[in-house]
């Protein structure tokens, strides 16, 4: 004898669940991108201060004051322009306060353009030297800005240098 067959068993009852299910599923995959993007860059309980200006970093050094006759100095050597996917040279000089360590994160204005962390090296009291990297811009001409986040037996302090960046064409 065949066993009797339930007419709707292994059917949805609702057409759409499974689009439901996978648009819900792509909605928390970009909320926990966004909220790990945001803890990884761990600007929260950084002392941020104001940049000096004017400040054109592709013309020259900028400088912060970090309060307290404390100042922070940032040179990006390229000479002219800073273009994407151009090895920089990076310089950072701390007045005031004894840093233990310097990095500098490149940072879309415009857009998300993930986490671009470069440590650098120390070279003698207050003076920090690497090489940074802006990477491929979707535009021709793109905003950035320079975060230079010092360590410091008191905390951490830091600065945002705007700057822009032009395509290298290949």
């Amino acid at each position: 004898m065949s066993s009797p067959t339930l007419p709707n068993v292994g059917k949805s009852r609702f057409p759409g669940l499974r689009l439901l299910i996978l648009a819900t599923l792509l909605t928390l995959c970009v909320a926990l991108w966004y909220l790990a993007s945001h803890l990884l860059r761990g600007g929260a309980d950084v002392d941020w201060h104001l940049a000096t200006l004017p400040c054109e970093l592709q013309r020259g050094q900028c400088s912060a004051s970090l309060g307290e006759g404390r100042r922070l100095t940032l040179d990006v050597d390229a000479p002219g322009s800073i273009r994407a996917l151009e090895l920089l040279p990076l310089k950072v000089h701390v007045d005031g306060v004894e840093a233990q360590s310097v990095r500098v994160d490149f940072v879309g204005s415009d857009m998300d353009m993930g986490l671009h962390r470069f440590p650098l090296s120390k070279q003698d009291r207050g003076h920090f030297e690497g090489v940074g990297q802006v990477p491929i811009c979707t535009e021709s001409v793109m905003r950035w800005q320079a975060q230079v986040v010092v360590e410091t037996p008191e905390g951490r302090l830091g600065s945002r240098f705007d700057f822009t960046v032009e395509r290298s064409l290949p």
